[in-house]
């Protein structure tokens, strides 16, 4: 019975060769073995798209329904039978076959990496004050990373020391490698671990750091924060992280830990606190001195003010670049629960004045 290979792709007949692309990486991803998939499944899927994708199979497919002898329709064939992993491996551009972006595919199986390689990322976690999240601060913080050796500058061989070419990969600075999958055999080719892809290597190695490249040291690394971070905030310092021979370092990541203030809170741009007052200065009015992170503040209470008023003071909060929030002030009027004869005398006599 014949495959309806649009279908199984998701496409309609007249479907672009970019749209077909898009369909095989979507469903190649959601089939993967390695992440649970159906083989079955996947076979069918790379058989469909490997038809299609190609001009003169999709004809004769679209004409007699087979993409002809030792087509990919035929049923249990291996669509990378006789292709030679080397070309892929080494940028393949020689023939007409359209990969349409199973390059991420077979870097999933075969655990393939592109571009350079990359350290390990770091993470750590430094306390700031409630007043230095407010206004911004700078810290310096000490970190003990992999860091590239000073003596042999990374390379892991001793100064002067002659270069002879790798006897594992005879000087190519690749493996060729065969490995089994659910789909076939195929030939891949590796970066030679021996060399670790130089294709020479030292005579003698770095005393150092004994050949690695790098070397566990301590390095002071000055931290800016802005004003307004909050508690959490994760900052990426580029570049260090740990160092790897032959190639950039990692990031480091550091978490801040704001610690609580005893008196005043963060609602975005501002600080807010509570202030409890006495009711007669409530009644009458005056003046308090308020500790507004550590700067001493002089507040003036108005006569006749409620509990929840609010007492704005420009420009004390949250200093992030050329702005700036307030810092606020919330009345709370206190009631007191004992009092003197004299106090209660007194409060008896406004009573009688309806206050």
């Amino acid at each position: 019975m014949k495959k309806d290979y649009y279908e199984i792709l998701g496409v309609s007949k007249t479907a672009t060769k970019e749209e077909l692309k898009k369909a095989f990486h979507k469903l190649a991803h959601a089939h993967h073995p390695d992440k649970g998939g159906d083989a079955e499944k996947f076979k069918e899927i790379n058989e469909a798209y490997q038809t299609l994708s190609d001009d003169s199979k999709r004809a004769q497919y679209d004409r007699f329904g087979s993409a002809g002898p030792g087509g990919y329709s035929q049923a249990g064939g291996n669509p990378f039978e006789g292709f030679d992993f080397n070309d892929f491996a080494g940028g393949f551009s020689g023939g007409s076959f359209d990969f349409g972006g199973m390059g991420d595919i077979f870097s999933e199986f075969f655990g393939g990496k592109g571009g350079k390689k990359r350290g390990d990322d770091l993470s750590a976690s430094v306390k700031i004050s409630f007043k230095e999240s407010v206004f911004g601060t700078e810290k310096t913080i000490y970190i003990k990373h992999l860091q590239t050796c000073e003596i042999c500058t990374g390379s892991g061989a001793a100064k002067g020391t002659i270069w002879k070419t790798c006897s594992t990969c005879s000087g190519s600075g690749r493996v060729t490698q065969v490995r089994k999958s659910f789909i076939g055999s195929f030939q891949t080719v590796a970066e030679c671990s021996t060399c670790e892809g130089k294709g020479e290597i030292p005579e003698k190695k770095c005393e150092a750091c004994h050949g690695a490249g790098t070397q566990k040291k301590e390095e002071e690394i000055t931290l800016r924060t802005e004003g307004g971070v909050d508690d959490g905030a994760v900052l990426k310092v580029a570049h260090k992280g740990n160092a790897i021979k032959g190639g950039i370092p990692g990031d480091l990541y550091i978490r801040l830990e704001v610690e609580k203030d005893k008196v005043w809170k963060r609602e975005g741009m501002d600080i807010v606190s509570t202030l409890s007052i006495p009711f007669s200065k409530a009644v009458l009015g005056g003046e308090v001195v308020l500790d507004v992170l550590e700067k001493e503040e002089k507040v003036k209470i108005k006569e006749g003010s409620i509990s929840g008023s609010e007492i704005v003071l420009k420009g004390l909060g949250v200093h992030r670049g050329s702005k700036k929030g307030n810092a606020v002030v919330i009345i709370h009027i206190e009631t007191p629960q004992k009092l003197s004869k004299k106090a209660r005398e007194l409060l008896e006599e406004l009573q009688k004045e309806g206050i």
